[in-house]
């Protein structure tokens, strides 16, 4: 015997979720956007010599680029609600976190929101929803 289970039944995602996949996808956006910056463009992110120094640009840019279209999938598997991407999630949000202590010096605005938006990423996939105990552990 088949149950049939209407769109009212269906499991829900909750909207700490939804938002953390989405920004997770723009986050991962940014920094293909920043890795393509650093390839086409070497002079960008010279700084002074206390400042952001990269012994390759070359291989920074393609660093970013392979970083941020793996979080822009990620992003995609949260919003599929996918157990595993919530979990890759975390990581990878606490690694764009620590590589952007990076840009402080040349970029420090942007430094520090790309850091505050991998910190709220962390906090929505964190957070427990639907039937999940309220421990916040991961999926």
């Amino acid at each position: 015997m088949t149950t049939t289970t209407s769109p009212d039944e269906a499991p829900r995602q909750s909207g700490w979720l939804t938002f953390a996949g989405t920004l997770f996808i723009l986050i991962g956006a940014f920094n293909l956007i920043d890795g393509l910056i650093a390839l086409f463009n070497d002079e960008y992110f010279v700084v002074t010599e206390d400042g952001l120094v990269f012994a390759d640009y070359t291989a920074w840019g393609w660093f970013w680029l392979i970083f941020g279209v793996i979080q822009v999938l990620v992003g995609f598997g949260i919003l599929a609600a996918r157990g595993w991407a919530r979990g890759v999630g975390v990581v990878l949000a606490m690694l764009s976190a620590v590589a952007h202590i990076a840009y402080l010096v040349a970029f420090p605005i942007w430094g520090l929101i790309t850091i505050g938006l991998c910190v709220v990423v962390i906090y929505g996939l964190l957070v427990p929803y639907g039937d999940e105990p309220e421990r916040g552990y991961i999926a």
